[in-house]
């Protein structure tokens, strides 16, 4: 199964390079949408996407849509999650762009954070289009649905740069504490592998999906444990070829992961901590 899932990876990741960016069909119009491995909300999770992400339609059965994601993972999810595109039209694609850059923000009908509830919290990454600043410190922007809203600049950023290694492990602390939430892909809880696929996404990279993929992944190079350094990605199982968590080094025998060991939730770890030293399996650098 892992080796058939893997193939069926790189290939949809070569489909993806030799077409070009893949056209989308639907945008999320929820802050967090789930993927389920089937129809139906009794399946397993397995994976997410935010609010404004644009996605493809592979397939449908009554109320529910066979997505991709721009990093190429499938899964099914509601139609209630989701809103159709305008042919020729993508969300937050092209344009000026404010990237939601705290943990979460509010989005609101005014610019009044006390007149009325928030029409959405949104999570970190949430990309919306923006129509207009304003000198008290809003954001007039443009929601999925056409209808336009209020945002406090201080919740975002216009123009992210990809970080160098030391801003990213930063970047990683601000989320200690977040919820371990098993195929999540927001700060609202991440899994193992989404946490790392977010954090390389900020170095600038696109990683797979699952721990056992990015492992895999050829735009990572192989490194051996007395040679880590910062920023070094680290993954964990019963054997290289059957990799389940991963986390990235962060200096003096520490990593940072999220984890269901001992507290479901993003913290530090320790190398030297039996349990982790045993199940390191394998090490990975951006090349």
């Amino acid at each position: 199964m892992v080796i058939l899932r893997r193939c069926l990876a790189i290939v949809l990741l070569l489909t993806a390079a030799a077409a070009g960016a893949v056209a989308a069909d639907f945008v999320v119009i929820v802050p967090v949408a789930n993927m389920f491995r089937e129809p139906d909300n009794n399946t397993d999770v397995v994976s997410q996407a935010i609010y404004g992400t644009n996605v493809a339609l592979l397939d449908e059965k009554g109320e529910w849509k066979h997505l991709r994601t721009p990093d190429n993972y499938t899964g099914w999810t509601h139609v209630s999650a989701l809103r159709p595109l305008p042919p020729s039209r993508t969300y937050a694609s092209s344009g000026s762009i404010a990237e939601v850059w705290n943990r979460a923000a509010n989005v609101y009908r005014e610019t009044n954070v006390t007149a009325h509830a928030p029409l959405l919290t949104l999570p970190f990454e949430t990309r919306l289009e923006v129509v207009s600043t304003t000198t008290s410190g809003w954001l007039k922007i443009r929601l999925p649905d056409e209808n336009t809203a209020w945002i406090q600049s201080g919740d975002v950023l216009l123009d992210p740069k990809p970080l160098s290694i030391d801003d990213t492990i930063e970047l990683a602390k601000r989320f200690l504490g977040v919820t371990y939430t098993w195929g999540g892909t927001s700060s609202f809880g991440y899994d193992c592998s989404g946490f790392m696929q977010m954090l390389m996404r900020h170095r600038g990279r696109i990683m797979p999906r699952d721990a056992d993929l990015q492992a895999a992944w050829d735009g990572l190079a192989a490194v051996a444990r007395e040679q880590l350094q910062p920023g070094d990605l680290l993954y964990f199982g019963r054997s290289p070829e059957r990799i389940t968590h991963t986390g990235m080094y962060i200096g003096d025998g520490k990593f940072i992961n999220d984890t269901t060991y001992q507290h479901p939730m993003v913290q530090i770890g320790d190398l030297n901590d039996e349990h982790w030293s045993k199940a390191l399996v394998a090490a990975r650098r951006l090349k």
